[in-house]
């Protein structure tokens, strides 16, 4: 079992910048990949940004290739993910997952775990 924790969401215009965290607490930080989703209003769950346990290897959805940079610290149980030029359409609820060790991190059913999200929205 792990315990996610999101901060970092907020309002922000469009071009902007904003930097989401994910706490975690639990097992092993460094035993599970880690995932950003989001989720806008009438739409399902994406997978944006996932990273590997050790943090060697990354994965991004287009929509935000070149705009977001996933990373992760092992020694402070911690997940970020720095998104800049931001859009309109990158608001949206943002949470944070947690997939097994040896999982399908790239795919969203791999994740197990999950965090209460925060809310980002992108004004124009």
């Amino acid at each position: 079992q792990v315990q996610l924790v999101e901060s970092g969401g907020g309002l922000v215009q469009a071009g902007g910048s904003l930097r989401l965290s994910c706490a975690a607490s639990g097992r092993t930080f460094s035993m599970f990949a880690m995932g950003w989703f989001r989720q806008a209003p009438g739409k399902e769950r994406e997978l944006v940004a996932a990273i590997s346990w050790s943090g060697g290897s990354t994965y991004y959805a287009d929509s935000v290739k070149g705009r977001f940079t996933i990373s992760r610290d092992n020694a402070v149980n911690t997940v970020y993910l720095q998104m800049n030029i931001l859009k309109p359409e990158d608001t949206a609820v943002y949470y944070c997952a947690a997939a097994n060790y040896g999982s399908a991190w790239h795919e969203k059913v791999a994740y197990a775990y999950w965090g209460q999200g925060t809310q980002v929205t992108v004004s124009s």
